[in-house]
């Protein structure tokens, strides 16, 4: 293995740190680098001679371009080039690309491809100059003609139009159904059926997505990039442009947050790298805040969902149907209905999903894609349902929990959510709840309490993990790996360093680059269950390694010691039965005459054991809420989440993740939303002061909990499930509910906007 990458040389933990072990709050090992400005992002990367590409955008949402007008732009001062589709450098089919990598398939969007507008805010020029200041004023010169079509963005006004999704995306499984839920519903005397609908909820990350292409002399393309996966886009690029993979490096040591938005690259990529071609210079492309707005969303959705249960409270129907937008350019989908069947238990289940296409850019995937909307809509439907029982919403989902999947009739590998169940409500003070509505106050506020339950994927990858022991006693471990704010360099720190007994500050974790050993993109929370895993594979096979060494000097105490004879521990090798006999590892390197030994290890999952069982992480979310119903103002002022998510490794990070998760939740429950003017077909509040997201006086106290499992089907060598996702799931439904018992009025869409309270929801169409 090479030696550390510049860029990657990320701090390791500081001295005094000491030993670790699975569990442990510990701080983040790269926290340093990034409030003292030591970390840097895809747009601040210097090169000789860097110039600056800005986007400009379509106007229209669907047509053709008729006519750029580049003269004034051309003249500007300060511009070098300008590229469309008519002078752009060859492209080759973006699918093909596509089928080597590990982000989302489909048929992903290619900016300057043809003369064919397919969305407002398409990119359609990218203008090159020596500063940024420039090209973002010669964009402004850019004048384009189009020849505008019909276009078509509204959901609800479409939903006739709904069809089955076509080519499935890798991952997707279709809804699957069992009993005759129709005849069940029928003859239940309690019943449930309503229409839910969920707003279009756009991507925000601190870090605005960037691209800084530094091109060599040797034309071997270095790429600084805001992704989820550097390798994925390096096959991207290799592919579209007809590269050899060996003169293109990408690399996102750190990024800004994502959450969905870098499993795909986005348009900035490919257009810095057409520039870097075209001028044969290096090249930045930076997306404005507006732009963001331009490149996909968490989709438009309604729902309807039907719930029946007897008069004792169990379930004898569950119904629940989809229609999601996509785009003309392919048929994105997403697990929307799926959860519904996973959660309870029930002999009749019915669910079907489809699709609208509008002229929109594809949505993408954003945290917990599916199951944000999805378990909001069936949660909601279960207090609705409790309420017409009149029968408390936590007994309701205890009457009917699922000890083995109700669809697959499969057990679940471990699943603690009962104990979620209980912590949470005990820790909330769920027992002191009335039932009624209305019946708590406080001053001129209602008063309510709701809960709900979440559900998320435990998913497992295939990866390949480098493990080097150094002469000076630092331990390199290394795998193309990304850490998009959730802590990947401090978990996988922590698990090498317990692995091989030894002080976290002596660990360094690399990632980051794409020419490391291959991982997936850090998507669908299955980072710790495959790097980590592949973390503790390669350190067990260092160890064995180490030992061997150990054996082979001359009058060893360790010659006939066997892997349980010894341990590892404090940076050295000691028998178990003679702590006595102790060997530092430096000194077990220097006296084998190496300067550094490496192992690797290829994580892959246990596919036979698995597909015996159901893997999914739970919580169960209890919610507070005060209401001010004369300004139609909720305030969300305590949240308890309890999550059993397996074994957990790093309990700061993970508290964190889910901490986190919740803000999120609280924020789609009562502030994002997307709005379109459907004249246009086109975004209008694309910015900070426009699309509101929870700030911190929005948010109060969060408590977050963990049941304990330990996941030996999911994760063989840590036990470990995955955290990054399951915070926000369930917590929209929670605030919803919460929101009913405050003050009795029922909202089935998210946002929950002052005017929804004041003047009610307007009403939902009926099954198309």
């Amino acid at each position: 293995m090479t030696d550390l990458i510049p860029e990657l040389r990320t701090p390791s933990a500081p001295e005094g740190t000491g030993r670790v072990r699975a569990g442990m709050a510990v701080s983040r090992v790269d926290g340093r680098a990034k409030v003292t400005g030591e970390a840097r992002y895809a747009a601040e990367h210097e090169a000789p001679g860097l110039c600056y590409g800005v986007a400009v955008n379509s106007t229209i949402a669907c047509g053709r371009i008729v006519r750029i007008d580049l003269v004034d732009a051309l003249t500007a001062h300060g511009v070098i080039a300008i590229l469309t589709h008519e002078n752009r450098p060859r492209m080759r089919d973006a699918d093909l690309a596509y089928k080597d990598m590990t982000a989302p398939g489909g048929s992903p969007f290619r900016p300057l491809y043809s003369d064919r507008i397919f969305y407002s805010g398409q990119p359609v020029a990218l203008v090159v100059a020596a500063s940024f200041e420039a090209a973002r004023h010669a964009a402004a010169l850019v004048r384009v003609t189009y020849e505008s079509e019909e276009h078509q963005t509204d959901l609800l006004a479409s939903l006739g139009q709904a069809y089955e999704p076509r080519p499935m995306k890798a991952g997707f499984t279709p809804p699957s159904s069992k009993g005759d839920a129709a005849k069940a519903f029928d003859a239940a005397p309690v019943k449930v059926d309503a229409q839910y609908y969920n707003g279009v909820e756009h991507h925000n990350p601190m870090e605005m997505h960037a691209s800084t292409v530094i091109r060599g002399e040797d034309g071997h393309l270095t790429i600084y990039d805001k992704t989820q996966g550097s390798q994925n886009c390096r096959w991207y690029v290799s592919r579209v442009f007809g590269l050899s993979k060996n003169k293109v490096t990408v690399r996102n040591p750190y990024v800004g947050g994502a959450f969905g938005s870098g499993l795909r690259p986005q348009y900035q990529l490919p257009l810095a790298v057409m520039a870097a071609l075209k001028l044969k210079r290096s090249v930045r492309v930076v997306l404005t805040r507006q732009q963001m707005f331009s490149f996909g969303h968490r989709p438009e959705t309604w729902h309807r969902v039907r719930l029946a249960a007897d008069l004792d409270g169990r379930l004898q129907a569950i119904m629940h149907e989809a229609i999601q937008e996509t785009s003309r350019l392919e048929d994105y989908v997403e697990v929307v209905v799926n959860w519904s069947g996973q959660l309870y238990a029930c002999d009749n289940i019915d669910l079907g999903y489809k699709l609208v296409a509008h002229d929109r850019h594809s949505p993408i995937d954003m945290r917990a894609p599916g199951a944000a909307h999805g378990v909001h809509a069936l949660e909601v439907a279960m207090d609705e349902l409790a309420y017409a029982l009149k029968m408390d919403p936590l007994a309701l989902r205890l009457k009917n929990y699922a000890d083995v999947a109700p669809i697959e009739g499969k057990p679940f590998s471990s699943k603690a959510l009962r104990e979620c169940y209980r912590m949470g409500a005990e820790r909330f003070g769920w027992k002191s709840r009335p039932q009624e509505p209305r019946t708590m106050r406080e001053g001129d506020e209602l008063v309510g309490w709701g809960m709900a339950t979440g559900v998320w994927d435990s998913l497992v990858m295939v990866a390949r993990v480098s493990a080097e022991l150094r002469a000076d006693g630092r331990l390199v471990v290394s795998s193309a790996a990304s850490d998009i704010g959730t802590g990947t360099y401090t978990v996988m720190a922590m698990i090498a360093a317990e692995a091989m007994g030894m002080p976290l500050e002596h660990v360094i974790f690399q990632l980051g680059d794409s020419n490391l050993p291959p991982a997936p993109v850090e998507g669908g929370s299955s980072h710790v269950t495959t790097i980590g895993s592949g973390v503790a594979g390669a350190c067990d096979k260092l160890k064995k390694r180490l030992l061997r060494l150990a054996q082979a000097l001359p009058e060893s105490p360790f010659a006939k010691a066997r892997m349980r004879d010894v341990e590892f521990a404090d940076g050295a090798l000691s028998l178990r039965k003679q702590p006595g006999q102790r060997l530092p590892l430096t000194e077990l390197l220097a006296a084998s005459q190496l300067d550094r030994v490496e192992e690797k290890f290829l994580m892959t999952p246990q596919m036979l054991k698995q597909r015996k069982y159901t893997r999914a992480v739970h919580s169960a979310v209890f919610c507070e809420v005060r209401v001010n119903e004369a300004l139609g103002m909720v305030r969300v002022t305590r949240v308890v989440s309890a999550v059993a998510a397996g074994r957990i490794i790093s309990a700061k990070t993970a508290a964190s993740q889910v901490r986190g998760g919740v803000v999120w939740g609280i924020s789609q429950a009562l502030h994002e939303e997307s709005h379109t003017d459907h004249r246009f077909g086109r975004f209008m509040n694309h910015n900070y002061a426009e699309y509101h997201v929870a700030v911190n006086a929005d948010i109060h106290d969060i408590e977050v909990l963990f049941a304990e499992e330990d996941d030996r089907v999911v994760s063989k060598q840590l036990g470990a499930k995955g955290v990054g996702e399951i915070g926000i799931v369930g917590v929209a439904a929670a605030v919803s509910n919460a929101i009913f018992h405050a003050t009795g009025k029922r909202l089935r869409t998210t946002p929950i906007t002052p005017d929804k309270l004041l003047l009610g929801e307007r009403a939902l169409p009926a099954q198309p």
